[in-house]
């Protein structure tokens, strides 16, 4: 992964729902700044939502599965996220089988919707295919916080 977007899973229920949220840096590589000051590529956002739905697949499947975008049925830009800003992920399963998972969510600043997407189609692939297992498995208990 290019940009890890998620920095804590804060609250999760397999096969149902996550929270997670990250915090936005200047330092980071993908502000943009037409004029006004820097912004996150809204698209960023929705990266960002995404790999929170992934990290629910995998604790889901006990990171035998993750998943692949395969399409968005909606998306809505609602405002810009700035340097600083603490970005709220909440998403929830629509459908989920051993090889298609739908989910829909938000992302939020301070309580202010940022975007809002429907119907985000992922396919299930085998975990083990992309990554490691252990160090997934390492990554998913510092962002949960879990202990050994």
């Amino acid at each position: 992964m290019r940009f890890h977007l998620i920095d804590r899973i804060d609250e999760w229920e397999a096969g149902k729902s996550v929270r997670g949220r990250k915090l936005t840096s200047l330092s980071e590589d993908y502000w943009e700044d037409h004029g006004d000051g820097p912004v996150m590529p809204p698209p960023f956002a929705l990266e960002a939502l995404c790999q929170a739905g992934t990290w629910l697949v995998m604790i889901t499947t006990e990171r035998k599965k993750r998943a692949a975008l395969l399409s968005i049925g909606s998306v809505a830009f609602l405002r810009d996220v700035r340097p600083g800003d603490v970005l709220i992920l909440e998403g929830g399963v629509d459908s989920m089988s051993d090889e298609v998972a739908v989910v829909s969510g938000r992302a939020s600043v301070d309580g202010e919707p940022v975007l809002e997407a429907d119907e985000i189609m992922c396919a299930l692939i085998d975990a083990d295919t992309l990554a490691d297992l252990d160090t997934t498995e390492r990554l998913q208990k510092m962002l949960t916080r879990a202990e050994d």
